[in-house]
This record gives C-alpha cells, sequence and structure tokens, in this order.
C-alpha cells in the first residue's frame, strides 16, 4: 500500500476522509492524486492534506495504479465515460464508491475488461470509525482486492460479499443505518427533557450511554440479545422499558424499516441515470 498510487476523482468530504486514514495508516501523501471541479475543495485538500491535486481527471488517471470514483452517483456515468479511454489504458483499479450503480453500468461505461470493485461506506468514515462492504467483478485479482481492502480499512472495517445484491441489504443496514441510531438518540433526549433533565445533560448522557453499548457489543463475543439480558434485572427499570418496546412493535418496525431501505435501494440502482 505504501508504494501504490492512488487517484480520487471527487474530492468531497468521503474522498478527504479516505485520503485523512491512508496518510495516517502511513501512505505517503506525494502518491496520492485527487481531482475535483471545486478549486477551493481541491485547494484545501492541497494545503491540508499536501496531496497531488488537478483538476483533470485524466492526470489522476495516468498518475496513479487505482482509481477511486467519489463524485455524486448522479454525474457518475458522464465522469465514468470521459475516463474510460485512459482507464482502459492504464489497465487501472477502479473502486467505486457511489451508492447505487451496479457493477454493470460501471463495466458498460468502463468497458469490459476494467477491474471494478463496487464498495457501500457510510458515514461514520467521516470519523474513521466507518463499515464498509466491498463486492469485485471477476476482473479483480487477488493484489487488487486487497488494495482495495486496504484502502476502505483507513476509515473503518471493510468486509467481502459474495452477491453484488447484498449491497442493497447492506445499504439498509449500514448504509442508512447512522440515522437510525440518530433517530433513536433524538427520542432519547427528548424523553429525559419531559422527564426533567437539561438538555445539556439529556444529550450527554445519550451520546456517551450510545458510545458505551457499542464499545461493550464490539468488545464481546456475545450476541446483543444476551447482553440485553444482562443488563435486564428481573422485575427492574430496564425489563419495563424493554417491555414497552416489545408491546409497541419495536422489532416488526424495525424490520419494516430494513426492508423499506433495501427495496428502495434496489428502486434507485434501476433509475435511468444509473444505467
Amino acid at each position: 500500500m505504501k508504494t501504490q498510487k492512488i487517484g480520487f476523482i471527487g474530492g468531497g468530504n468521503m474522498a478527504s476522509s479516505l485520503i485523512s486514514g491512508l496518510i495516517a495508516s502511513g501512505h505517503e501523501p506525494g502518491n496520492i492524486w485527487v481531482s475535483d471541479i471545486n478549486a477551493e475543495q481541491l485547494k484545501s485538500l492541497a494545503e491540508r492534506l499536501k496531496v497531488n491535486a488537478t483538476a483533470s481527471n485524466d492526470t489522476v488517471v495516468n498518475e496513479t495504479d487505482v482509481v477511486v470514483l467519489a463524485v455524486k452517483p448522479q454525474t457518475l456515468r458522464d465522469v465514468a465515460l470521459q475516463a474510460a479511454p485512459a482507464i482502459q489504458q492504464r489497465k487501472s483499479l477502479v473502486v467505486s464508491i457511489a451508492a447505487g450503480i451496479s457493477e454493470r453500468s460501471l463495466s458498460t461505461w468502463l468497458g469490459a475488461e476494467t477491474a471494478i470493485v463496487r464498495c457501500m461506506p457510510n458515514t461514520p468514515a467521516l470519523v474513521l470509525t466507518g463499515a464498509t462492504a466491498l463486492h469485485a467483478n471477476d476482473k479483480v485479482n487477488a493484489e487488487q482486492r486487497n488494495t482495495a481492502e486496504n484502502i476502505l480499512r483507513a476509515v473503518g472495517i471493510a468486509l467481502w460479499v459474495k452477491d453484488e445484491k447484498e449491497l442493497d441489504a447492506v445499504t439498509a443496514v449500514s448504509g442508512s443505518g447512522p440515522a437510525y441510531y440518530f433517530l433513536l438518540m433524538e427520542a432519547m433526549e427528548q424523553a429525559a427533557v419531559e422527564l426533567g433533565l437539561t438538555e445539556d445533560t439529556a444529550r450527554l448522557l445519550v451520546l456517551q450511554t450510545a458510545l458505551g453499548a457499542a464499545k461493550i457489543a464490539l468488545e464481546s463475543s456475545e450476541s446483543p440479545e444476551l447482553l440485553r439480558k444482562r443488563v435486564t434485572s428481573p422485575g427492574g427499570t430496564t425489563q419495563r422499558a424493554i417491555e414497552t418496546f416489545q408491546q409497541g412493535g419495536f422489532s416488526d418496525l424495525v424490520s419494516k424499516a430494513l426492508h423499506a431501505a433495501r427495496d428502495r435501494s434496489i428502486e434507485m440502482s434501476k433509475q435511468p441515470e444509473f444505467n
């Protein structure tokens, strides 16, 4: 990874986080290139991270071994078609972090022989605690898989799925997932204020509790179900709250929500601008 030259087409928040993570993990800034239509964004990246910045996508492709497509899904088709000749000539590995754009569409735009890894990161990558699922087409070799995985591991965990269709489920679980937790935090904060706590106290307690629960779950070999049961004393306050959640259909509602998000991901991938 330290000798690999990596290029980013698109220099927004996710690209910036990936670049920061790569540098923090030991990648030389001089081996990283980034292009963007926003001159101020390029200037900021160059000054802050000391990477190579350019307005030319072709320059990024021609100077690197790996190209990360980090533009908005609505603009990816035009960007990919324009960069395709240089990518084909360089035989670049292409890593796409654009939601909803299938490998079939990417192969159509970039060329059938292009090695493509499609990724589904989530917003906690912005603070280097992301969760990313990856899927590679059959043109990607073992070394390239390792390269793509290492890029995404720079901002959190990264894991592979066998079937590209699984990325729709990943979108529903981890892609959209942070918003679900924010919704729960929002509701808990509101309820805490109703119980008499100040807004500042309510927020701090809710956020620290969320952090602590996640840390326990990550560091434990036990399932969330067992962890929940361990902190739920029979007849106690926690049991009363859990029973209230369950009586309100909490689990069914969560299931319906994730199915709805998965279905919307499938719908979006079929939109004309994504094909």
